[in-house]
């Protein structure tokens, strides 16, 4: 009965046509990666989404910033805070996701193992939503740019569209916001006070007991550690 079925022309037909809609998908996702290597995002869907749910009149602060004018600090603080070997895996940590299987597994507090390569592909080119299709293409989106862009241009990509307060994106704005100066000029507590806040942008102030134990842990590692930043040499 199941060989005549695989026989029938409606299954051939339902065959030819997924075919056809998971190449246009590779073909469509490699030329937007493609595209998204040398064309700054004006936009991501995280800005859309809280721009769409807040009140008339709500605006998003945001000012896209090369790299070259983002401070070493910054960078630093955001690896200590987010993702202590983003300069060696190739878009997971497979080490931190066996770590918070094994806590979360164990009924300790929740905790995540998102690379900074995870969380540039979903913000730029995912929605916002918890489901096995966003993470399956969340997987495939951190392969891509872990292939065609690079650790610098996953970095810089990063730090100018991370959600870094309320209607508040990439470290250009929060400079502005938090200390009244520029990416390029934040020093090591400066840096460290915005990474701090990057797991709840919009709950945590920088006054924050969370924010300031955060705070304290990534300078200890960026002043201990001195996590080289290999991908702009």
């Amino acid at each position: 009965m199941a060989t005549v079925w695989f026989r029938h022309p409606l299954w051939k037909k339902f065959k030819r046509w997924t075919l056809r809609l998971v190449l246009a998908f590779i073909g469509i996702s490699l030329f937007w990666v493609l595209l998204m290597k040398w064309v700054n995002p004006t936009t991501t869907p995280l800005m859309l989404s809280r721009k769409w749910s807040a009140a008339e009149g709500f605006e998003i602060q945001k000012s896209w910033v090369p790299i070259e004018n983002i401070s070493k600090n910054m960078q630093l603080a955001v690896i200590c805070g987010e993702d202590q070997n983003f300069c060696q895996h190739h878009g997971f940590d497979f080490d931190a996701i066996s770590k918070a299987l094994e806590n979360n597994a164990a009924g300790g507090p929740k905790r995540g193992a998102s690379t900074i390569s995870q969380q540039t592909a979903k913000n730029v080119f995912l929605w916002e939503g918890r489901s096995w299709l966003r993470k399956g293409l969340e997987v495939w989106f951190t392969g891509l740019i872990e292939l065609i862009w690079g650790k610098k241009r996953i970095m810089e990509v990063y730090l100018n569209v991370i959600e870094t307060g309320n209607g508040c994106f990439g470290v250009e704005a929060a400079s502005k916001r938090y200390f009244k100066t520029h990416a390029s000029k934040l020093g090591l507590m400066q840096s460290a006070r915005i990474a701090s806040i990057l797991p709840c942008p919009r709950s945590c102030g920088l006054k924050s007991y969370f924010s300031n134990a955060r705070t304290s842990v990534i300078q200890y590692c960026m002043t201990r550690y001195g996590i080289q930043l290999e991908y702009l040499q």
